[in-house]
């Protein structure tokens, strides 16, 4: 039989599930929240883009636990069925979440003697508004832990950068009867494309997906007729860089090699990665194998999250841990299996009782 602690968090992360919540759609869900987190005892506030901010009344150290409360789009019926939890945004990340709300309120009830900050944050799936606003608050905190899925006997101790690119190519057009009297843009996109797809870095190490630059085709848009030859294509490209790069100098390079097309950067985000001996990785390590007794993963994500947006402007210990399966992340057939989840919180728990051990 399951405890009271236990069947509360259950109800809470239903609760959660049962609020449709893609990007941008995250009202109704961050009312619930803000509410949730006063009536267990915490300050909490919604900013002006939506966020949920919870502050507990301790001191030092000031602990910033993170989860964002939206989901990428597609409902699924939320149903419980043999000991799991099947929903929109179970894994990514409402569980993680409701784990750290219920690992926050029980050290709360026990007058845990750190200053926790508790943000639910929105449109993470987007383009990070949610935490972009919450840097613009200049948080000062000593450690930030994420919510996201790890599998809940893993730490993610790193996510690459993203650099999100344009490339527009713009040619003379002319009929397509006589294809060599003209420069086909479209041609000129995917040698463009190839180009960037071959392209190396001295600091890559090729034998690892993490240390790796990667790149995707994501879209592309050219042509408007069949007998003309195309002058214009534009394609989108997502590159996933290593830590040891910058999305910056990529830029650079590719605008060099890519010259005969105009390349915009869209966005990007420097990679991420903590010490492994950190204190906060230690932390973890520590609570993973007290509560579960597991040998503990340390996982980089070739990814990327709002962990990097924070890191680009605080230099603290960061990582990411949550309950779930994140190859289960963005699926049709998203759940979570319910004793992971509350696993996860006793998880947090003895990580967050670690972190006031100095």
């Amino acid at each position: 039989m399951k405890k009271k602690k236990e069947i509360y968090s259950i109800n809470l992360l239903k609760s959660l599930l049962e609020f449709y919540s893609p990007s941008g759609f995250e009202d109704e869900i961050s009312n619930f929240i803000k509410e949730e987190l006063i009536n267990l005892g915490f300050k909490a506030k919604k900013d002006n883009v939506g966020n949920v901010i919870g502050e507990s009344g301790g001191d030092k150290p000031v602990i910033l636990l993170c989860s964002h409360m939206d989901t990428v789009p597609g409902k699924i019926p939320v149903k419980i069925v043999d000991e799991k939890i099947y929903g929109r945004g179970a894994v990514d990340a409402k569980s993680s979440l409701a784990a750290i709300i219920t690992a926050s309120a029980n050290l709360l009830h026990e007058d845990f003697p750190a200053k926790i900050i508790l943000a639910a944050v929105v449109d993470e799936e987007g383009s990070g508004k949610g935490i972009k606003n919450l840097i613009k608050q200049k948080i000062k905190v000593d450690y930030a832990i994420f919510g996201e899925p790890s599998n809940t006997k893993g730490v993610v101790i790193g996510y690459k950068g993203s650099l999100k690119l344009k490339v527009i190519c713009e040619t003379v057009g002319g009929h397509s009867s006589a294809p060599w009297l003209f420069e086909n843009a479209i041609e000129k996109a995917f040698e463009a494309w190839n180009i960037i797809k071959n392209f190396r870095h001295e600091k890559e190490k090729l034998n690892s997906k993490f240390y790796s630059l990667t790149s995707c085709l994501t879209k592309i848009n050219g042509g408007s007729n069949f007998s003309l030859v195309p002058n214009n294509c534009e394609i989108e490209v997502d590159l996933r860089i290593p830590p040891q790069i910058h999305p910056e100098e990529i830029l650079y390079l590719i605008k060099k090699k890519v010259n005969f097309a105009k390349i915009e950067a869209l966005d990007y985000v420097k990679g991420y990665e903590i010490n492994s001996n950190s204190f906060l990785v230690k932390a973890f390590i520590y609570a993973i194998r007290k509560v579960s007794g597991s040998q503990v993963s340390l996982l980089k994500k070739t990814g990327t999250s709002d962990m990097n947006i924070l890191a680009e402007t605080l230099n603290i210990p960061m990582v990411a841990y949550g309950p779930g399966d994140s190859t289960l992340d963005h699926t049709e057939n998203e759940f979570i299996n319910i004793n992971d989840f509350l696993t996860s919180i006793k998880i947090y728990e003895e990580a967050l009782k670690f972190l006031v051990k100095i």
